[in-house]
């Protein structure tokens, strides 16, 4: 059965913080709170545990639109090809927000998205997502557990998500009521801006 720990957002405890990590450095899946639903993540260069998310969100990986959910812009250049200026300034303007920016993938990604052209990049305004990935040295894989076919306080209320998900993740994180919204979804990887998806990010950013 999954630990269920609770971490402030506005002081988030170390310790809590590196038993989070410890978790995700031994493959677990966790689920955590962000800018906007609660997250379903585990490490990026886990194959095992990448494989597992695939698992419970019922598709192949290679086929999976995951987020990577990174600490700032400092790790762009790890999965993303070069990106121009104005692209640059649109991240710069949004982030750490309620966003997730379809880039154009490298031939650095992990061998589970190298058939990707894309990637989705995730910098969440939320103290614990951050610190989780701070702390960890590389992003997390991730995806919302917010559901369209569900009740939607299962996304928002930690307990209920964890009576949910208990027995199918490793960690889950009470970091107080989450959001029922999900991310504004821009892609940045053609000659002009596209928004895929309105959530809760102002979609008019650029």
């Amino acid at each position: 059965m999954a630990e269920f720990i609770k971490i402030y957002e506005d002081k988030p405890n170390e310790a809590a913080i590196k038993k989070v990590v410890d978790v995700l450095r031994n493959g677990g899946l966790v689920i955590y709170p962000t800018d906007t639903v609660y997250g379903l993540g585990c490490d990026i260069t886990n194959s095992k545990a990448l494989e597992r998310i695939a698992r419970i969100k019922g598709i192949k990986l290679e086929k999976a639109n995951f987020s990577f959910v990174c600490s700032d812009l400092s790790n762009l250049s790890d999965y993303v090809k070069q990106i121009d200026t104005s692209t640059f300034k649109i991240l710069k303007r949004a982030l750490p927000g309620p966003y997730t920016f379809i880039l154009p993938g490298n031939n650095d990604l992990p061998k589970e998205f190298r058939k990707k052209k894309t990637v989705g990049i995730r910098v969440p305004n939320n103290n614990i997502a951050l610190e989780i990935v701070r702390m960890l040295g590389n992003p997390i894989v991730s995806t919302s557990i917010h559901d369209e076919d569900e009740v939607l306080e299962y996304s928002t209320d930690p307990e209920l998500i964890f009576e949910k998900w208990q027995n199918k993740v490793d960690l889950v994180i009470d970091g107080g009521y989450g959001d029922n919204v999900g991310s504004t979804i821009i892609d940045l990887s053609g000659y002009e801006p596209v928004v895929l998806r309105e959530g809760k990010g102002d979609p008019d950013i650029f």
